[in-house]
């Protein structure tokens, strides 16, 4: 029997479309089970509570970083850093992807308000705390991470159990 992972996709959305997209395709071509926002818009309670449920699904977190913080909750936190906290209370395998050069993030695609830079840099700095972290620069770029020989070993250890058993 072979295992298959489910991998919980997590970013902000308008801003990393296509490097989601490259995200899912390397995920698929690594016959790993994607699952992200693309299923639900992260808008209301109602919505968390489905998020999460997805989440506990999930074997793995891979999170994408660029230079949105997202939208918030109306505690002030992204759902972005929700998901992201809630994977690491659940004890998932956390893997992110960080823009490694946010200067050169186009200025549509990058966070205007001063504050909400503010919590993206706390953000980012949390992320990189004790787990592994690839930094990209272009979209394409996400998918050649993923598909790295020494980071889907570091991933993908053959010792972890899956949720999802394929026969």
């Amino acid at each position: 029997m072979d295992k298959r992972y489910q991998v919980f996709v997590s970013s902000t959305y308008a801003d990393l479309k296509e490097e989601r997209q490259h995200v899912i395709q390397a995920l698929m071509e690594m016959d790993c089970i994607p699952a992200g926002m693309e299923l639900f818009p992260a808008a209301d309670e109602e919505q968390w509570e489905f998020i999460k449920k997805v989440i506990d699904d999930c074997d793995y977190y891979l999170l994408v970083i660029g230079g949105r913080y997202g939208s918030t909750t109306d505690d002030g936190i992204s759902y972005t850093e929700k998901e992201f906290d809630y994977a690491v209370e659940q004890d998932l395998k956390v893997v992110a992807l960080i823009h490694g050069a946010p200067d050169d993030i186009p200025f549509g695609k990058s966070e205007k308000d001063p504050e909400l830079r503010e919590k993206l840099l706390a953000f980012k700095d949390k992320v990189m705390t004790g787990r592994l972290v690839k930094f990209w620069k272009a979209a394409s770029r996400v998918f050649n991470i993923l598909c790295q020989p020494s980071f889907h070993k570091s991933m993908w250890p053959s010792s972890r159990p899956s949720k999802w058993m394929v026969s």
